[in-house]
């Protein structure tokens, strides 16, 4: 019974990531290839190389397809590469024209940066558990940002609805890597 359920589970997730596959800049794939010709400096050895490297290209591309191609489809940058808008969003001489009056909705990336222009924030100690970014924008516009810390991971509302949660050495991680300025 049990390895009946864990094929089941294995096979449905199998299933629901092949129709996540989304077209893309195959940045990761890309990086490879870069990296392929930055090594060597003749055709023999990079021919070589990718001969070696073929296993990593297989991975590459995989979660190009599947995790990396279907952020940029979503949100219209790839997350690798940083550019936009994506593929898919680029504007072609098409054969097929699907539908040139389509709803303007229609055409635009489905979810799009929350990303605006912050006039001014405040940032004040709530108590020993709790941080609030009051935060204003040039539109005028208020909202209110509330981090509350629960053992070892943070809760973050943005106007007291629920966003997400964030363990202590993810954002020490994040505060790693991120350049703040």
């Amino acid at each position: 019974m049990k390895r009946k359920t864990i094929a089941m589970a294995v096979a449905l997730t199998v299933g629901v990531s092949t129709l996540t596959g989304c077209m893309g800049q195959m940045a990761t794939a890309g990086l490879v290839t870069k990296f392929n010709l930055k090594v060597v400096d003749n055709r023999y050895g990079r021919e070589g190389l990718f001969l070696l490297l073929s296993p990593v290209y297989g991975i590459a591309s995989v979660a190009d397809l599947f995790i990396f191609n279907t952020i940029e489809f979503w949100t219209g940058k790839n997350p690798i590469s940083g550019k936009s808008p994506a593929v898919v969003d680029i504007p072609a001489d098409s054969l097929i024209k699907v539908n040139d009056q389509l709803d303007k909705s229609m055409t635009q990336v489905p979810l799009q940066s929350n990303n605006r222009d912050i006039e001014s924030a405040t940032l004040k100690q709530i108590d020993d558990n709790t941080m609030q970014m009051d935060i204003t924008y040039l539109s005028g516009e208020r909202a209110t940002l509330r981090g509350e810390k629960q053992n070892d991971e943070v809760a973050f509302y943005l106007d007291d609805q629920y966003v997400t949660t964030v363990s202590n050495l993810e954002m020490e991680r994040y505060l790693e890597t991120a350049s703040l300025q």
